[in-house]
């Protein structure tokens, strides 16, 4: 169940549909939320890390998490080398 009190969770942006609805996992647990994506923070896109603050259901405030969204992408990169650098042993 997702958080309904003052407490500001991580999420991420999951994706956005037909540009009107945004899909956010939310908390530890990855809970899915729907949103409007107008409500999303200037700049927001699909990938991006936020602090949000839910409480009963709505979406109250949202902030892009730069530096857990850059860290998240630094670790996406560093997996992805280590499996094309498997790959390329396997071929040789």
């Amino acid at each position: 169940m997702l958080r309904s009190d003052d407490t500001l969770v991580s999420a991420v942006i999951d994706r956005i549909v037909d540009g009107r609805i945004a899909v956010l996992l939310v908390g530890d647990k990855e809970e899915q939320f729907h949103c409007r994506a107008e409500a999303l923070p200037p700049g927001a896109e699909e990938g991006h890390w936020l602090q949000v603050k839910i409480v009963d259901g709505e979406l109250l405030a949202a902030a892009i998490d730069y530096e857990k969204t850059a860290e998240m992408q630094n670790r996406i990169r560093s997996k992805m080398e280590l499996l094309r650098q498997r790959g390329r042993r396997r071929t040789e």
